[in-house]
């Protein structure tokens, strides 16, 4: 059980982590190529000025998701950790 807790608390957040920085490395490549990256369609645009729309408002479903589980994972861990084990009589 501790081992689905160490999961769900750490592979959300490594996924969440990994999908923004590979966004952020196509941002910062189009602004080095003097353009503006469109959020939307993850394309750089070098005719017009995009806005910022966060990854939060793009996919909520994700972030929370991911958020969730490892929230969940964070309980798991902590309730297998102050639960003593089960001893055998002896």
């Amino acid at each position: 059980m501790l081992k689905l807790g160490v999961l769900l608390l750490v592979v959300p957040a490594v996924v969440l982590m990994g999908i923004y920085m590979y966004e952020q490395s196509l941002v910062e490549d189009c602004l080095k190529a003097g353009g503006s990256f469109d959020y939307i369609d993850q394309i750089c645009d070098l005719s017009t000025t995009q806005p910022f729309i966060s990854l939060m408002a793009r996919q909520p479903l994700l972030v929370n998701g991911g958020m969730l589980l490892s929230s969940i994972g964070l309980i798991i861990c902590l309730f297998r950790l102050y639960v003593p084990a089960p001893r055998n009589p002896s």
